[in-house]
């Protein structure tokens, strides 16, 4: 099942995500289960919050998944939200 991953950075978070990048683009490797992923962007541009596809076997893997990223580990996310995501194009 596909689970769309969303998440918003608290004000001001901006260090903390570029001090876990790259810890969270190493778990997002290791574990095998994102299927697409990218930063939501500000209107200056600046990284603010995240777009995350995730491949896993039900809602509970999601919820591991993103209670285990170093992003939210690092307490990085103002909000998180998991919803079930049908794929129709691309």
């Amino acid at each position: 099942m596909r689970i769309a991953l969303i998440t918003k950075d608290k004000d001001g978070a901006l260090q903390t995500r570029l001090d876990n990048r790259d810890a969270h683009l190493a778990y997002i490797k290791d574990t095998g289960v994102v299927e697409m992923a990218g930063p939501f962007l500000d209107t200056d541009g600046t990284m603010c919050g995240s777009l995350i596809v995730l491949d896993v076997e039900d809602m509970g893997a999601a919820q591991n998944w993103a209670d285990n990223d170093p992003y939210n580990k690092a307490g990085l996310f103002q909000s998180v939200t998991l919803q079930e995501w049908k794929k129709v194009i691309g």
